[in-house]
């Protein structure tokens, strides 16, 4: 199943993509009201495999035609972030090998962990506007897992029944500020440097997180080409070892890290930073494409 959060006359609005249509289950629900079905993105998120259930048991029932009122075209949409109001945004760095030997970096022994805020997520065909104190903006897609359960202390092995799914990210990550000092904070929390979405993607639709591509595109040109497979800590790994420091909940984020190609890796004479005008696409496989215009801030 593949959800969305729209934004709508109310908020934290459940969207499904149906084949190539979006249903506003907020709509839907005032013509075809139903019992146990969330009609906003969190009830689903904090709903459990009930609320999974129930929806797809839902959708599999609703009419679902062109004249409904409830059925949006993707172009008709306005996308909110697909995960509205994480508790934790938890960020893996360096855990790509060619992204490691790209910016001369040592292989981490042990995940690298820090975190952005709610302040950084926006979705997908949103404008961000690049600060005025940084000259350095990077693009970095990543594969984030979203969490579905509480998580304490749990073995690799069950570690993705915790999952509920994923989302495509783009790790926005201001270098100038980010290398002012030892904590990369500063260059990885400006407003909506997390763009995530379009779609959160139920973990039954990927079988594999380790086997799965991903693309980032600057004004249709390709930046980044490479896999999960490229890992150096596996999505299973960075769960349980998250879970062994502190509880996950329902709805956290894990952005994974990501691949090569992005500008830091590039000799210096040679980076060209982002700037307003450009467009970026960042797309994984099974997952969605993400796509966010840059515009120079007021």
């Amino acid at each position: 199943m593949r959800v969305c959060h729209l934004i709508d006359s109310e908020p934290d609005v459940l969207g499904v993509q149906v084949n190539k249509d979006i249903i506003d289950i907020a709509k839907a629900l005032e013509v075809f009201p139903k019992e146990h079905v969330s009609k906003t993105v969190s009830g689903f998120i904090n709903g459990g495999p009930q609320a999974i259930q129930a929806l797809n048991s839902y959708i599999k029932e609703l009419p679902i035609s062109d004249n409904q009122p409830y059925v949006l075209k993707e172009t008709e949409c306005e996308f909110g972030p697909a995960v509205p109001n994480p508790s934790k945004i938890i960020c893996v760095g360096l855990n790509y090998r060619r992204h490691a030997d790209e910016t001369g970096a040592a292989y981490p022994e042990v995940p690298i962990l820090f975190n952005k805020f709610n302040n950084t997520l926006t979705g997908h065909n949103q404008e961000i506007a690049i600060p005025n104190v940084t000259e350095q903006l990077d693009y970095e897609v990543e594969l984030a897992v979203v969490i579905g359960q509480k998580a304490k202390n749990v073995s690799e092995d069950d570690a993705l029944d915790y999952v509920l799914g994923y989302s495509t990210a783009n790790d926005l990550s201001a270098r100038d500020l980010q290398m002012k000092t030892p904590q990369w904070l500063l260059g990885k929390t400006c407003d909506d440097f997390s763009p995530i979405g379009p779609y959160l993607v139920t973990a039954d639709e990927v079988e594999d997180p380790q086997s799965i591509s991903l693309r980032t595109t600057v004004n249709q040109e390709v930046r980044q080409d490479s896999n999960t497979s490229d890992m150096i800590f596996s999505c299973k790994e960075i769960i349980s070892y998250i879970s062994k420091h502190f509880t996950l909940e329902p709805g956290d984020i894990i952005l994974t890290g990501t691949p090569e190609g992005v500008v830091l890796g590039l000799p210096e004479d040679e980076r060209v930073y982002l700037k307003p005008g450009d467009t970026v696409t960042v797309e994984i496989e099974k997952v969605g494409t993400l796509t966010n215009t840059f515009v120079e801030e007021k």
